[in-house]
């Protein structure tokens, strides 16, 4: 490759990595939520001291939170999966995410310290889970680590970030469901460029897909109700 095209290859790298850093990124970080909801302090917040980064997502959802809390309470591959498209839950493997079209009534709500599966307990050493750090009925889930959860035991709310959702009523029909994700700093500058250029894209791929999942089940369990 000659010096020119490798200054023009440079030159074209460097520019789409500033407007995905200033125009791409904010945008996806904040899908869907107002200014409000992007500053305002939400529960599960205290779970994570010293964070690096915040993403606060959000949709309105025409049902009323009873319609909705039951679809939150089956996330995780344990339960109903994470109302992912077809192609994004083969990624799994066969058989590796469920997808769930029902409720099932006879489960309960998650509790605290409950694991949360990623993917099935017997793939990947069994590793791919999150813990129920704080719940509250009809209001809000936060999943954490287990390595997080066990220093929240301790009263330490550093280190790894939160992941949590939060339902709130705007009136009997209607309810806004938010997720807002924290991280902690990533060790190393290549553990860094892999979380900004792939993690967190592909993230909001997936929690995209799953609230418009919950969206669309709870509306539809709304209408039949």
């Amino acid at each position: 490759m000659s010096g020119h095209r490798v200054v023009s290859f440079a030159l074209a790298a460097g520019a789409g990595a500033l407007a995905y850093k200033y125009c791409l990124r904010p945008r996806y970080m904040r899908w869907g939520a107002t200014d409000d909801e992007v500053r305002r302090e939400l529960p599960g917040d205290e779970l994570t001291s010293n964070w690096a980064w915040q993403a606060t997502r959000a949709v309105t959802i025409n049902a009323p939170v009873e319609a909705v809390w039951p679809w939150l309470m089956q996330v995780g591959q344990d339960r109903g999966g994470f109302y992912s498209d077809a192609w994004l839950a083969k990624l799994a493997g066969p058989g590796g995410v469920r997808r769930a079209g029902a409720v099932v009534p006879e489960r309960p709500d998650r509790r605290v310290g409950e694991s949360v599966w990623l993917a099935r307990p017997d793939r990947l050493g069994g590793a791919e889970r999150l813990v129920v750090a704080a719940l509250e009925r009809g209001h809000y889930m936060a999943l954490v680590s287990p390595t997080k959860a066990e220093r929240l035991t301790t009263g330490d709310p550093g280190g790894e970030g939160a992941w949590v959702f939060v339902v709130e009523p705007i009136n009997e029909h209607t309810t806004r469901l938010l997720v807002r994700t924290r991280a902690g700093e990533d060790t190393g500058f290549l553990r860094w460029l892999y979380t900004f250029f792939v993690a967190d894209p592909a993230h909001f791929v997936m929690e995209r897909r799953m609230m418009l999942g919950i969206k669309e089940r709870a509306e539809a369990l709304a209408r039949h109700a």
